[in-house]
């Protein structure tokens, strides 16, 4: 009888422990004046093409800015994420325009490596396909031999600076042409040469007072 009586109580003891375990016991009551962490959410991927077109709308207010580069670059991105983009074929040939004629007008300023910075940039984008049948008012051709000329007349600048010992001077305006074009050797063998003797100069002892 007291074997039953202990076995009884046993199971009942079980079946208590399993009852709550089975049970969901609810969190913690946050204390009093705490903040509420909201539930955490996931946020949904962005739809086809929102990507592409705010690349699109960055480049156009670049555009209307003057940023003629940054807005190519932009555009660029866009018809990269979304080819045939129908903004990006629509105001590719305007920034492109606008980033030549921009050139020109740095040259018209006497700022004739800033010239040649934005005449290369719209060089390097006159294969681009966004611009696929649109009509610019200046050709690849005329667009390189306008920068070959430019670097032209900085070599020569150079070079007269250079013969009447203005080292300095030559050298500034042979680094002009290496902003735009970091691989024309002629400028780059001149800088190495002027600086070479420029160094060497500097090491000469003063002359003695007179």
């Amino acid at each position: 009888m007291k074997v039953l009586l202990r076995f009884a109580i046993v199971a009942q003891v079980l079946l208590l422990v399993v009852g709550c375990a089975a049970r969901k016991v609810p969190p913690p009551s946050p204390a009093p004046g705490a903040p509420v962490s909201p539930p955490a959410t996931v946020a949904p991927p962005p739809p086809a093409g929102t990507v592409a077109d705010n690349n699109y709308l960055e480049g156009f207010s670049m555009m209307s800015l003057g940023k003629y580069e940054r807005a190519l670059e932009l555009f660029a991105e866009a018809w990269k994420q979304m080819p045939g983009h129908p903004g990006v074929a629509e105001n590719f040939p305007a920034a492109l325009e606008g980033l030549k004629k921009s050139g020109d007008e740095a040259q018209r300023q006497g700022r004739p490596e800033e010239a040649g910075k934005r005449w290369t940039a719209a060089l390097k984008y006159l294969s681009h396909p966004a611009l696929k049948g649109g009509n610019l008012s200046f050709s690849k051709t005329e667009l390189k031999a306008a920068i070959d000329n430019l670097s032209e007349s900085l070599m020569e600048k150079g070079l007269q600076d250079y013969r009447q010992g203005r080292l300095e001077a030559a050298i500034a305006t042979w680094r002009q042409i290496l902003a735009y074009d970091p691989a024309h050797e002629e400028a780059a063998k001149s800088v190495r040469t002027a600086t070479t003797q420029l160094e060497n100069l500097k090491k000469l002892p003063p002359p003695p007072p007179k």
